[in-house]
């Protein structure tokens, strides 16, 4: 009885020596991405921005720079969505469009 529950300890240890290594390991050499980082400035500057503009009494302003603010705040909108549009593709999809590539050619 005392012999099995050794195994069961021992491979326990064992399965542990061998994934908390990696682990550590992979989250020390992750290497940020250079648009990534980019991006997270870019989306900062417009956060900063629009508080700005919250934070601004409006009532002393004129039409028109009511309408150029509104743009503004638009155009930050627009660049805010486009910053997250990307496309990512597993490697079954990938597989299936080799696929599907070489059975229409």
């Amino acid at each position: 009885m005392k012999f099995r529950n050794f195994f069961k300890i021992a491979s326990l240890f064992v399965c542990m020596a061998f994934t908390i290594p990696y682990i550590s390991t992979a989250a020390n050499n992750e290497k940020p991405n250079t648009d990534s980082i980019a991006d997270a400035r870019m989306l900062s500057n417009i956060i900063n921005r629009v508080g700005e503009i919250q934070q601004m009494d409006k009532s002393n302003l004129s039409a028109s720079d009511k309408k150029e603010l509104k743009k503004e705040l638009k155009d930050m909108k627009q660049k805010a969505d486009g910053l997250n549009s990307r496309v990512y593709l597993s490697v079954g999809a990938i597989i299936i469009i080799i696929l599907l590539l070489i059975l229409i050619l």
